[in-house]
Formats: structure tokens, sequence, C-alpha cells
């Protein structure tokens, strides 16, 4: 079972959850913070960012879909290319990326996915450094 806890920056709650010995941000707090909910969806349809979570999940999970990675790699970039993270997870098996509903519901990013991805996307610059000294 996921533990959840949130730390504060700047008066934004952030949560957190805890699975299998890693830890995964929520995603859709942070854009809700800059009024941005649809920049997840907006993120996930860059080529760069199916490019940086293909990479991780190569390394990180050894259960990951490579044939349907390439088939959503080569779509991904065009004007009309839209993906959830529902189907992200489902197609590529991915473990990166979670969706959870009820009381901590919303889309949660592996710490290192979230970090060095996601966040270089909005402007949240104090959370490494506040998770760091919460975790």
């Amino acid at each position: 079972m996921a533990k959840s806890k949130k730390i504060s920056i700047d008066g934004v709650e952030i949560s957190i959850l805890s699975e299998k010995n890693d830890d995964y941000i929520s995603l859709t707090d942070m854009a809700r913070s800059q009024l941005q909910e649809v920049v997840i969806i907006k993120w996930l349809s860059l080529k760069s960012s199916i490019e940086y979570l293909g990479e991780w999940e190569a390394l990180y999970n050894p259960g990951f879909n490579y044939t349907d990675f390439g088939t959503i790699k080569n779509a991904a970039g065009s004007n009309n290319f839209v993906l959830s993270v529902k189907q992200w997870i489902e197609a590529a098996n991915a473990i990166g990326l979670t969706a959870k509903a009820g009381r901590y519901g919303g889309t949660y990013a592996q710490k290192d996915i979230a970090f060095q991805q996601f966040f270089s996307r909005i402007s949240f610059l104090n959370l490494r450094q506040q998770y760091h000294h919460t975790a």
C-alpha cells in the first residue's frame, strides 16, 4: 500500500507517494499550482518527453514494452499527437508515471522524472531543495 506525505512549497501543498521503495511526486499538484492543469497532457505529448521516458523505462523497468514504445515515439511530435498517462502506462507497461483515483488522486511521476523532465517545463525551483530537506 502506498504511503502519502505532503510538502509545502511557497504555500502550495505537493503530495508525494512512497511506493515500492521509491517516491512519486504529484504532477497534478504542481500543474494546478501554476493554473496549468492541461500542462501534463501537453508535456506527455512532446517528443522529447517520450524519448526521456523511454530511456528511463529502459533503464529501470524490465517489463518495458519496447515495441509499443517505438510506435508511440514515431507518432510523438506530430500536430495531432495526444497521449494520456493511462495510454502511456498501458501501451508501454510503464512504471515511471502513475495515475491514482480517490483521496490521493492525480498523476504522479517517479522523483527523477519529475525533477529532470517535468519540473523543467514549469517554474517551481524550490521543490527539489524542499524535497531533499524532508526526504
